[in-house]
């Protein structure tokens, strides 16, 4: 099995932090159905202004809020405004690493969807792996 990216929210912006809410990443619940990412499931975040990196779960806040709250001991990571990639994985057998098509969403300073991409795996014409980055704008 190999453990491989199923999903990610690249760029988007801590909008807060709460030490005493018990542990979690809030986020938009338009963001994870867009993207792919469940409630309760365990993610990766990693912070590219600190270089933070942590892994918790994820709880759905409020609809249409573009949040991203980071809760518990994963308040203490990262700051308001700060740049975090979030991603989930799933473990996958090799062979079927060409049919899955992980989706990554980029975002404006705001929280709004700037772009929603796709990873692509083929292979070419010498049957060596490819790899490709799709636009679904």
């Amino acid at each position: 099995m190999r453990k491989i990216v199923r999903a990610k929210l690249h760029g988007i912006r801590v909008t807060g932090a709460d030490l005493d809410y018990h542990g979690s990443i809030t986020l938009d619940p338009d963001h994870c159905e867009a993207a792919g990412i469940l409630p309760m499931e365990f993610v990766d975040i990693w912070n590219k202004n600190s270089g933070a990196r942590i892994s918790t779960y994820v709880i759905y806040g409020e609809r249409g809020s573009r949040c991203c709250i980071l809760n518990g001991a994963a308040a203490r990571t990262c700051q308001r405004g700060d740049e975090v990639i979030i991603a989930n994985s799933e473990y996958i057998q090799e062979s079927e690493l060409e049919h899955i098509k992980p989706v990554v969403l980029t975002f404006h300073p705001d929280n709004s969807v700037r772009e929603h991409l796709g990873y692509s795996v083929g292979r070419d014409e010498q049957g060596r792996l490819s790899f490709e980055i799709v636009h679904f704008d």
